[in-house]
């Protein structure tokens, strides 16, 4: 009797233990942010993080980057408040962006916002034909060298007139602070994508593998969707770059172009590099690359990604006939699907 006491209670706790195990899942999030939508996918016990406190955190970043806010506090620097005193999202995507300006000597600059409103592509639309004169008379405002992070969090213009404009590695930066939340809950496998931007934090424990991501074709038509290759991605951040969907046909030649503003002449520039595709630690810096490969030829993206062996590269480019043709560094390489 004894026995059969103690078998019926070992096999009670038995159950209390199954019964009280939790089993690990995928937990979803999806939203709004930055004039586009985010994903976001996490594996967990339990649910460790809300699209209210999702949204809350990207509120918080656009009221300290957004271009398209007055009320944010790169707007009000733009409007000439030197008493802004800026925050930790402010201040690291100024030192991230100070980093990929000297690198690129300077073809990476987020004052060239002073041209990029004034051709049009800023938050007021409004267009203008820029004579060389005007152009000329603007970039004396664009150098990302002008502007000081004082140690007191404020920033200090040399002109007035440098309107700053983060968007090519904002986004970037976003996707890079909702990862540094999820670490903060604990949790070590997920993918984020904001807008287009994205970074793959661990693995896909569930089905026991890597983070697989799909990249778009980009001279597909809108309702397309036709991948060009398949990656295998862990703790590594991914942007593209390029205006594509916009590519140009010179009506002489034929010839497949691309129109980037180039912050040191001022000029839209011709290129015939369709889109950069980068991959690294950071999403931010990822972006932020990804925009300045844009404003390179292809043989100088070679040159400077054999100094970067960090970076995982593809870029698509049109070739002598006129055919779309990839470039892929060799560590870019080593992740593709077969």
């Amino acid at each position: 009797m004894k026995e059969l006491k103690r078998f019926c209670s070992l096999l009670v706790v038995s159950i209390l233990l199954v019964s009280c195990e939790k089993t690990t899942d995928f937990y979803t999030i999806q939203g709004e942010a930055q004039g586009s939508t985010y994903s976001i996918k996490y594996i967990a016990t339990e649910q460790r993080v809300t699209k209210i406190q999702i949204d809350s955190l990207l509120t918080a970043f656009d009221l300290s980057l957004s271009t398209y806010r007055p009320d944010s506090k790169i707007s009000k620097i733009n409007a000439g408040d030197s008493t802004v005193v800026v925050d930790e999202f402010f201040a690291e995507t100024f030192q991230l962006s100070n980093q990929i300006y000297k690198e690129t000597n300077g073809l990476f600059d987020p004052t060239i916002g002073v041209l990029v409103n004034s051709y049009g592509f800023g938050p007021n639309k409004k267009q203008e034909n820029l004579s060389q004169k005007q152009v000329d008379s603007l970039l004396q405002f664009v150098g990302f060298d002008k502007i000081k992070l004082n140690e007191n969090k404020t920033i200090s213009k040399k002109h007035k007139q440098t309107f700053i404009d983060f968007n090519a590695i904002a986004q970037g930066y976003s996707v890079d602070v909702v990862v540094n939340y999820l670490k903060s809950k604990g949790i070590e496998n997920a993918i984020v994508e904001i807008g287009g931007e994205l970074f793959a934090l661990g693995k896909n424990t569930i089905d026991n593998k890597n983070w697989v991501v799909g990249i778009d074709d980009p001279l597909q038509k809108p309702e397309e969707r036709t991948l060009i290759a398949k990656v295998n991605l862990e703790n590594l951040g991914m942007a593209t770059s390029g205006n594509y969907r916009k590519v140009l046909i010179d009506e002489k030649t034929g010839k497949k172009f691309v129109h980037i503003i180039n912050p040191k002449t001022g000029l839209a520039q011709k290129n015939t590099v369709l889109s950069a595709t980068v991959l690294s630690k950071s999403s931010g810096l990822s972006d932020g690359y990804a925009t300045a490969f844009m404003l390179m030829s292809l043989e100088e993206n070679k040159i400077f990604l054999q100094k970067h062996p960090e970076l995982y590269v593809m870029l698509l480019y049109a070739d002598e006939s006129n055919k779309m043709q990839q470039f892929t560094t060799e560590n870019f390489n080593s992740l593709i699907v077969d």
